[in-house]
């Protein structure tokens, strides 16, 4: 296949970089979490997103709270710093955006479209990637609307927003127009939801530009529009000015402050394989698995009739795992781990119990 043909010029990416992964405990940590971590090859999450992010667009900005800020600078040490817009503190997803706006306005066209990315996102499909933005890019600055990626639902999951589309825009069958946004349904709904083929998971991908934002949210979000236009008068962003006006800010996630209630959206539908490494049935998923299903990582791993595992070794003492089925055996030096695969996604809780 023939690489994309894009120009890079007509896009800014934005990598949003906060967050601690704690389901992915004892990997993942609050001092080390997982975009920071070497998870699918080998190189880490961020350097991934990364790599995608320059096919898609010349300029490239990572937004990362300041507790990780140094160690992302250390894993992109070809971006200037500039090019990082540190949070003070976490303030939701919302914020970050507001953040990212704010910076970027001061440096580019307010009319040029701008990709925001998660950090911690496994694809393999980098062309089709390009394709999707590019899409959504087009559509956003003909329609001066924010363009989402909708990804088509696999199975009822309750931990996704949902994206009702409407019929096809101008009768292309590649974008639709959003009748509405839900966020996090119940299994039932969900059920309904996947059933009806109209629903697109949200995978909080969002392109517009500063203007299209602005405009959203000085008639949906006046709070965010006012955080917005605060940022925007001080010029120094590592000032205690600009620490002390970004921590006054109330958590907010850009799902519920602003896209759920803005009237005038499109979809376009992902046309590439997408997954959230959430849990480690997730990280099994995304990871090369043995004839018996078995993914194994690290050394001095002793097995025997053992199938469907995740299997993991950070230290030099030895691992033994014998006649089990279904498991995640994770051994760090902040923690050993060993759950049944098919509820690892409870691993966030125990690891915030030990992390307090």
């Amino acid at each position: 296949m023939k690489p994309v043909c894009y120009d890079r010029e007509t896009m800014i990416t934005v990598i949003i970089a906060g967050g601690s992964g704690t389901r992915l405990w004892p990997l993942s940590t609050t001092n080390f979490p997982k975009q920071l971590l070497a998870l699918t090859n080998e190189r880490t999450m961020i350097q991934n997103t990364y790599e995608r992010a320059k096919r898609l667009s010349k300029d490239v900005y990572v937004v990362p709270d300041i507790s990780h800020a140094e160690a992302l600078k250390a894993q992109l040490p070809e971006l200037s710093e500039d090019h990082f817009v540190v949070e003070p503190g976490r303030r939701g997803t919302a914020n970050c955006i507001v953040a990212a706006l704010a910076h970027v306005a001061k440096r580019h066209d307010h009319d040029e479209p701008i990709a925001f990315v998660h950090a911690d996102h496994h694809i393999r499909d980098v062309e089709g990637f390009i394709r999707s933005f590019k899409v959504a890019s087009e559509l956003s600055q003909e329609r001066n609307e924010i363009a989402l990626i909708g990804i088509e639902p696999t199975h009822p999951a309750t931990g996704f927003g949902y994206i009702e589309r409407n019929g096809e825009l101008d009768g292309r069958q590649i974008a639709y127009q959003v009748e509405s946004f839900k966020e996090k349904p119940d299994f039932e709904t969900a059920r309904r939801y996947m059933a009806s083929g109209r629903y697109l998971w949200n995978c909080g991908y969002f392109v517009g530009s500063v203007n299209t934002f602005i405009q959203e949210m000085k008639q949906y979000a006046p709070e965010l529009s006012e955080n917005y236009e605060k940022l925007s008068t001080v010029e120094d962003a590592a000032s205690d000015e600009y620490k002390e006006m970004y921590l006054s800010f109330e958590n907010q996630v850009i799902d519920i402050a602003l896209i759920e209630k803005s009237k005038s959206l499109i979809v376009v539908p992902a046309s590439f394989d997408w997954m959230d490494v959430g849990n480690f049935r997730d990280l099994h998923e995304a990871n090369e698995s043995d004839e018996n299903g078995n993914h194994f990582r690290g050394n001095n791993i002793h097995h025997d009739e053992v199938e469907n595992a995740y299997i993991r070794n950070e230290e030099d003492k030895p691992i033994a795992v014998i006649g089990l089925d279904n498991i995640v055996v994770v051994n760090t030096p902040d923690g050993i781990l060993v759950s049944r695969k098919d509820i690892s996604h409870k691993v966030g809780d125990i690891a915030k119990r030990i992390q307090a």
